[in-house]
């Protein structure tokens, strides 16, 4: 039986630490959600409680048909002050990391997922003149504690979007507005992912290291010398100054490859970006649905030469028939692309549970399963979960009609 996806390839979904766990209140991002005049809509507060909760959750996952699952370790619980390392937020992660191996999922474990130490985000964040060193400080640690139970090891989520939102944007911590900064910071993020490479390579032989980044389509919004030469910059530091510079032996050892849209860029926007066009289908959080331009962006991305895996992808959405119709045309796109002799080895969908979207709050519900924050937290799998289940069972798609 013919099949789109190769034995051995992995299916599961991702979160992130803040987004589910509740109670990190040590962040520079509990911090934003709390500050006056604040671009976030409303605290994060208890998560979905995925702290207390990760080994039903995870039970859960794998009856859904997922073998692997993406995470993140929240670094101010590890290291509450600095150079100081929590014993018992470690002995956590270390339970959290069994009991997903126990499961039979692989682990694809980020180490820096958007949120920062307090300590460290007042000394600068990622502009401190050590930040590097205290990065590296963190996962050195991190490989050396945790490094056998940490199979796929990203290092920096999104770079670009840290950058962008937070330094040129400001809808992110630490909420400012450079052109001069959001570049610098872009950099030093790229350099941030070499010298975390450097420390697990050091610290843990088992750990396969790659960076996490998203790759919008990035396209015109007109057909002028304006718009493209905008589209030329935001191109550059946002898709191409991180796969080009993915060069030499600290580069990693994969890839992941994070897509959701099309973006249409404008100089004459406030935002630097234009709405969709009228008639374009749309998400709950305004983004263009395109599913070609994951297979375009996986072509973009194997130019690295490293290995694929999709590590994030997915739709805001109430209505469940609009998700299984967005996860069926844009794994359809990576199985194109797979055909077409791009090397990819997995599919993490985003997200696992509907959680706390940043600045959007609880509104955007991105899981493939519910949770009634106000009914004890309840997981409440959709439909697309069962979709999704059978597509990793048979590693096919179903077919037309």
């Amino acid at each position: 039986m013919q099949v789109d996806f190769p034995p051995g390839f992995l299916w599961g979904s991702a979160t992130s630490a803040h987004q589910v766990e509740g109670g990190n209140v040590n962040n520079d991002w509990w911090d934003f959600e709390h500050r006056p005049g604040t671009a976030a809509r409303w605290s994060s507060g208890d998560g979905i409680d995925h702290y207390h909760r990760y080994a039903e959750d995870f039970a859960l996952l794998r009856s859904l048909g997922h073998n692997a699952h993406r995470l993140s370790l929240e670094w101010s619980r590890i290291e509450p002050a600095p150079g100081e390392f929590s014993r018992a937020a470690t002995a956590h992660y270390r339970r959290v990391l069994t009991a997903l191996a126990e499961t039979g999922m692989t682990a694809f474990v980020t180490l820096h997922h958007f949120t920062l130490p307090r300590w460290f985000a007042a000394a600068g964040g990622w502009l401190a003149p050590d930040a590097l060193t205290v990065f590296a400080r963190y996962c050195r640690y991190v490989a050396v504690e945790l490094g056998e139970l940490m199979p796929y090891v990203c290092t920096v989520n999104e770079p670009q979007m840290v950058a962008l939102h937070g330094y040129l944007e400001g809808c992110h911590p630490p909420g400012v507005a450079s052109e001069a900064l959001w570049k610098r910071v872009g950099r030093r993020l790229l350099e941030a992912h070499f010298a975390a490479v450097r420390a697990v390579r050091g610290a843990s032989r088992r750990s396969l290291v790659g960076l996490a980044v998203q790759l919008p389509l990035l396209v015109p919004a007109l057909d002028d010398e304006e718009c493209r030469a905008l589209r030329r910059l935001m191109r550059h530091e946002i898709v191409d100054l991180h796969l080009d510079g993915l060069t030499g032996p600290d580069r990693g050892d994969f890839l992941g490859v994070q897509y959701y849209r099309k973006q249409w860029v404008d100089p004459r926007s406030p935002t630097r970006f234009a709405e969709p066009p009228a008639g374009c289908r749309t998400t709950q959080m305004g983004w263009a649905v395109h599913p070609d331009g994951l297979r375009q962006m996986l072509h973009r991305a194997a130019e690295t030469r490293l290995p694929l895996f999709v590590t994030e992808n997915g739709i805001a959405t109430e209505d469940d028939t609009e998700r299984i119709d967005y996860l069926l045309t844009h794994l359809a796109a990576v199985a194109q692309a797979l055909a077409e002799g791009i090397d990819v080895r997995g599919y993490l969908h985003w997200s696992a549970f509907d959680n706390f979207e940043w600045s959007e709050g609880y509104r955007p519900r991105f899981g493939l399963i519910a949770v009634d924050r106000d009914a004890g937290f309840a997981r409440h799998p959709k439909p697309s979960a069962y979709v999704f289940a059978k597509v990793a069972e048979t590693g096919r798609l179903p077919q037309p009609g």
